[in-house]
């Protein structure tokens, strides 16, 4: 999308440039909580409370220039999760350039109620048909609620004469005071495959998550909604979750922290990476079928935070 000035105002949201020259949407509800997502990636790099308060991490180190995704905020992993086959790690779909989608098909009532929202296109290149033969249609709805929270649709549509299969997670990059007061709620009991452990699957013994060292899991068949507790700040994450099955967690603690060139030594007391994913099982889409996966945020002030994990994905 080309522009000619630097801020275009549209029905619900603004474009505007990035300190690169790249495209930004910038989405404000009426209290003041706002969103940035960056057409680089389609990657939401900001998400901010009616107060002002950054919700997401992003990395003091990480870099904001194409063709790499920067570190923090919610990448779109897309068509692939990890690092395996001859695609890049995570897929192509964060170091892409999408396109704001003015012609985007309606979703239901209930997804665009009282919601300021924005909504991306992303179609493969000549050079991704060559890593990866499919032809896709990915939409991606981003949507900022009167009470600020943040929910992300993505739809996948095969417009392939063959079915094609794909792993996918919103790899979302929380704020945190300290992740040594942090726990999470909603995946006890489940089992998970461990990635510092060859993948070998495991079953959850705590009654909540916690961190003293390097986590690397993909819990599988999670429920609708979990709760990230964050007792310093006194804030809950609740993350709302549809046609996502597993959850990724991640914190690279101490050491792996200091191997990553777009990361602080000590960053990893500040964030925590909990992703609505789909990685066990891959999706597969015939010609012509469509896919759909929902991610919504929310970030109360944490009292008995149980009653949240009641609440279904709206």
């Amino acid at each position: 999308m080309s522009m000619g000035h630097y801020s275009e105002q549209r029905p619900g949201f603004e474009v505007t440039k990035d300190w690169n020259g790249g495209d930004q949407v910038v989405i404000r509800s009426p209290r003041g909580a706002s969103v940035l997502v960056s057409l680089h990636g389609g990657q939401v790099v900001s998400w901010r409370n009616e107060r002002g308060e950054e919700l997401l991490f992003t990395s003091s180190k990480a870099i904001f220039k194409p063709p790499k995704a920067m570190r923090g905020g919610i990448p779109i992993c897309f068509p692939q999760f990890g690092n395996c086959g001859t695609l890049e790690q995570h897929g192509f779909a964060r170091n892409r350039i999408w396109t704001v989608d003015d012609e985007a098909p309606p979703l239901n009532h209930n997804d665009n109620n009282g919601k300021a929202s924005v909504d991306l296109l992303l179609k493969p290149s000549e050079d991704d048909l060559k890593c990866w033969p499919h032809c896709f249609e990915f939409r991606l709805r981003v949507s900022l609620s009167m009470d600020g929270d943040l929910s992300l649709v993505s739809r996948v549509r095969n417009v392939n004469g063959k079915p094609f299969s794909f792993s996918f997670a919103y790899h979302t990059y929380l704020s945190v005071s300290d992740i040594s007061e942090v726990r999470i709620e909603g995946l006890e009991t489940l089992d998970y495959l461990d990635n510092l452990s060859q993948r070998e699957r495991f079953t959850e013994q705590g009654d909540a998550i916690t961190f003293e060292s390097e986590v690397d899991r993909v819990y599988v068949g999670s429920p609708s909604v979990i709760a990230v507790l964050d007792h310093e700040k006194k804030r809950t994450f609740i993350v709302r979750k549809e046609g996502l099955p597993d959850v990724v967690v991640w914190n690279p603690w101490d050491k792996k922290s200091k191997t990553m060139a777009d990361f602080g030594d000590e960053e990893y007391k500040q964030m925590l990476c909990v992703d609505a994913a789909a990685v066990e099982r891959a999706i597969t889409l015939k010609p012509g079928e469509e896919w759909t996966g929902k991610l919504e945020l929310s970030a109360v002030a944490s009292t008995n935070c149980s009653d949240h994990l009641d609440y279904p994905c709206s």
